[in-house]
């Protein structure tokens, strides 16, 4: 009886996550360079159920005993319960790595990559990140950074261009200030990007799965446009309208089985 409650949440925790992810693409669906992430469910034949164990928190004598320890919220362990047939479970989601399209700002630091490549920035605290968004500006250093202030990094680090009057960016990725050349964009490519972890926004992070980056080799910079977010609105709705949908066939299954739990454990025993 229980094991259709158990299947049931099961369900509704892969829908609730399957809406998170739905909702952080539409959130983006404006952000220059971002990609959508897309939930990947599997199923298995046979799940093995467990519960968390707790102690209970009035207990002082196991207060005394954990002492420093006690800050673990008196956690006790987990006890199997059994196994649980035909489980559909979240297993992870990955970046769709579909273009998006190029919108035409005629802004010579708006670059767009053609063809597969990431470049890279880094934050303040020195951290490494990799964006599609060519989306750059100068800030106050003189340095050419992103619209939310990541440096962007060249072929020697961080790029600056000055008070340069004129900066401009060759398809091969070269900066231009008032005609000199100052530095190259660096353009990375991963193995398997799809398992690159995003941080916020646009900004990826490597990840073991996705392998270490290496140097784009031809890869072609597009000057004056912005590849926009590769967010299929409609699509997205679609899938919000169908998590929704399954979240409440999935609620109603608890609840009906709930209810014949309670008419179970309320005739059992009843004088015939």
């Amino acid at each position: 009886m229980f094991r259709g409650i158990y299947a049931g949440t099961s369900a509704m925790l892969v829908q609730e996550k399957m809406l998170d992810v739905v909702g952080n693409n539409l959130a983006n669906a404006d952000t220059s360079g971002f990609r959508a992430r897309v939930a990947v469910n599997k199923s298995f034949p046979e799940v093995l159920m467990d519960r968390v164990e707790r102690y209970s928190i009035v207990d002082e004598a196991l207060n005394e005993e954990l002492k420093e320890r006690k800050f673990f919220p008196y956690f006790r362990g987990r006890s199997p319960i059994g196994t649980i047939s035909m489980t559909n479970v979240l297993s992870e989601t990955i970046m769709s790595t579909e273009r998006g399209p190029v919108q035409w700002t005629d802004n010579p630091t708006d670059v767009a990559i053609d063809g597969e490549g990431f470049f890279v920035v880094q934050d303040g605290n020195g951290n490494t990140f990799y964006t599609r968004s060519g989306h750059f500006q100068r800030n106050d250093q003189g340095q050419l950074v992103t619209h939310d202030g990541a440096l962007i990094q060249g072929d020697g680090g961080p790029i600056t261009i000055g008070e340069a009057a004129s900066v401009a960016i060759g398809d091969g990725g070269q900066v231009f200030a008032d005609g000199e050349q100052i530095a190259a964009l660096q353009v990375m490519t991963f193995a398997t990007p799809t398992y690159l972890r995003q941080v916020g926004g646009s900004l990826l992070e490597e990840t073991a799965e996705s392998g270490a980056p290496q140097p784009a080799a031809g890869a072609r910079i597009v000057s004056g446009g912005l590849e926009r977010s590769n967010v299929q609105v409609v699509l997205e709705m679609v899938r919000m309208i169908e998590a929704n949908r399954a979240f409440e066939a999935s609620a109603r299954s608890v609840t009906i089985q709930d209810e014949m739990s309670g008419r179970m454990f309320t005739s059992v025993g009843k004088p015939s």
